[in-house]
């Protein structure tokens, strides 16, 4: 959440007086004064301090292992959604999916209502690691991972950055492989492989940066960021 927002409905102050909360050094967020008003800040991995009381949020974390056939979406009018995933008393407006995946597509999804954690997550430059697991309809061969680590490109002409492929099997019309890329373009997986002469025919999300699909955790199920999974996102919080 971030610090003047947390400030606002804790303290109801007008922004005046919020400014002068941040010019006269009297907010701290772990000990020390913090000066940014869009500091990103969460209550289980920071001790936030102003004016001598300590704050806490109420931004919540969920790991989904989204089902097939789920739209990355907060509303649709054909299919489910990934918030029709949780039971009622979790859904939130203010929740947001970090990290949208196709329909079709199965595995991790984030979801919380820190925005700024997720656009962080999400941002470019953090160039933080996907990893997938793929089937697809071909024998993928040594030539593909040079050409994932050199950087593929799509018909249309788009350049991606270097992914790693790792090739678990590889049969003449099935090949079974693990993915990690950094970025994030429409339909990247899929396109990475028909540039290649292969089509994608199973896809799931495995990880995200430090959080990985837990292998007890059901297709359709979810739960909330365990304290040391919370932590491990800690670096993103800014």
């Amino acid at each position: 959440m971030r610090l003047d927002k947390l400030i606002e409905e804790q303290f109801h102050t007008p922004r005046k007086t919020m400014k002068r909360l941040f010019q006269t050094g009297q907010v701290y967020v772990d000990g020390k004064i913090e000066r940014r008003p869009e500091r990103n800040v969460e209550g289980a991995l920071h001790r936030i301090v102003v004016q001598g009381k300590q704050l806490q949020t109420d931004d919540v974390y969920f790991l989904l292992n989204k089902p097939a056939g789920v739209v990355t979406a907060n509303h649709d009018q054909q299919h489910p959604t990934v918030i029709d995933c949780l039971a009622s008393a979790d859904q939130r407006s203010d929740l947001y999916a970090v990290g949208r995946l196709d329909r079709d597509t199965e595995g991790l999804v984030l979801l919380t209502s820190n925005g700024q954690l997720g656009y962080a997550l999400m941002h470019p430059e953090k160039a933080v690691t996907k990893c997938y697991d793929v089937i697809v309809n071909g024998c993928l061969t040594k030539t593909d991972q040079a050409a994932f680590a050199a950087g593929v490109v799509f018909h249309d002409g788009t350049t991606c950055l270097p992914a790693k492929l790792t090739i678990l099997s590889a049969q003449e019309k099935r090949s079974q492989a693990i993915v990690q890329i950094t970025e994030g373009k429409f339909h990247q997986v899929k396109k990475m492989f028909l540039s290649r002469g292969v089509k994608v025919i199973g896809l799931k999300r495995t990880a995200i940066g430090p959080l990985t699909l837990p292998k007890d955790l059901a297709t359709g199920h979810y739960r909330k960021l365990t304290q040391k999974e919370l932590e491990s996102l800690v670096e993103y919080f800014h």
